[in-house]
């Protein structure tokens, strides 16, 4: 029986970057393309991508559409429209390229509404498209997702101060299948070739534990991408002989290895809020409490009622609380590398809210984060 490597694909910010590329085509040279050349900047890597339709709109402007692929990977824009409008700037722009944020890209709440578009979009759209200007041109760009305010109402970007859309988010132009069984294999050999330094390492299912860990400073070479898969990532850990792991995450996340769940995709298993309502009845929250905390609908809801008691009433529930889990975090993680590789490592972890700001650091974990920044 043999077994075929999942399938990569693109990041959302490619398509977005290829639809404008066409557009701005169009709009020069009046070619209707089938597909267009994207520089993806990271990796180093030049790419045809396809494009389904391209248009004049009237003087000056032009539409163009692609559509997502994201490989092997659940991931739910996958075949989603991608629109991309550019027009001609007015004299008064200061800017070579203006990017918008049209319908379905996100606005980020604690970022006074400005459009989700992030580093390495930017960078990829005004690259791949100032290439294509001459000195004195200039142009506006507005990325629209027309199914993106709907597609956002089944995702965590709400949690992240992201609302009424979706977010050009990534720090590269390829999308890993990161959710299939293959992709485990890629993350494993990261983590093996990492290893070899005998340093502590930072584990981070996704992009916003990566982006908050090296703004903290924390080096890219010590930062492992785990994905869903902290279960067997921890086992190899313990199997490579890493002295330290540092569990990095959202708390909505991490606070499923509380209640030993070691794949954290919630299409396979989700008790946040059940594993938050015992550690708070452990420490003698009262019932009314223990009901809200319970009927919460996301764990991010659920430490923001913790936070207003905590203002209310002068307490410290949320240290209290989520210092519990934290430790308890630590323990099954520990407990779980031993049962199945026989190894003994430190593990601390670090759980941040979705603003990034971090509620709580374990013990063990400042300890780790020290020797890390």
């Amino acid at each position: 029986m043999t077994s075929t490597q999942p399938r990569s694909g693109y990041t959302l910010p490619v398509f977005a970057c290829a639809a404008a590329v066409a557009a701005l085509r169009w709009l020069r040279q009046g070619e209707n393309l089938s597909s267009v050349l994207v520089d993806l900047i990271e990796p180093a890597e030049t790419v045809e991508v396809p494009i389904e339709q391209a248009a004049k709109l009237n003087e000056g402007m032009a539409l163009a559409i692609t559509r997502s692929d994201p490989g092997d990977n659940l991931d739910l824009t996958r075949n989603t429209p991608v629109w991309a409008l550019v027009e001609w700037g007015h004299p008064e722009q200061t800017e070579t390229i203006v990017l918008v944020g049209g319908e379905g890209i996100g606005r980020q709440v604690l970022a006074d509404g400005k459009a989700a578009i992030y580093a390495y979009s930017q960078r990829l759209l005004r690259q791949n498209l100032a290439r294509m200007l001459s000195p004195q041109e200039k142009i506006q760009v507005t990325i629209i997702l027309p199914e993106g305010r709907s597609l956002a109402t089944r995702t965590s970007n709400a949690a992240f101060g992201v609302v009424d859309g979706l977010s050009l988010l990534g720090t590269t132009g390829i999308s890993q299948p990161l959710s299939t069984p293959g992709q485990l294999d890629i993350c494993l050999e990261e983590l093996r070739q990492k290893a070899h330094h005998r340093e502590p390492l930072v584990f981070c299912v996704g992009e916003n534990g990566i982006d908050l860990a090296k703004k903290l400073g924390i080096k890219p070479e010590r930062i492992v991408k785990t994905a869903n898969w902290l279960g067997p990532m921890l086992v190899e850990a313990g199997l490579q002989q890493v002295p330290g792991i540092l569990l990095f995450g959202y708390h909505g996340k991490l606070i499923k290895l509380a209640g030993g769940i070691f794949h954290t995709h919630h299409h396979l298993a989700d008790a946040r809020l059940e594993i938050l309502t015992a550690h708070c009845a452990q420490l003698g929250l009262p019932t009314p409490g223990l009901q809200d905390i319970f009927a919460s609908a996301t764990a991010d809801d659920a430490l923001k009622y913790l936070r207003a008691i905590d203002t209310a009433t002068g307490s410290d529930w949320v240290h209290r609380v989520y210092g519990a889990i934290a430790s308890q975090i630590d323990a099954r993680s520990v407990a779980y590398i031993y049962t199945h590789s026989q190894q003994h490592l430190q593990v601390g972890s670090v759980l941040f809210d979705r603003s990034r700001q971090i509620v709580v650091t374990s013990t063990i974990g400042v300890s780790l984060l020290s020797q890390l920044c």
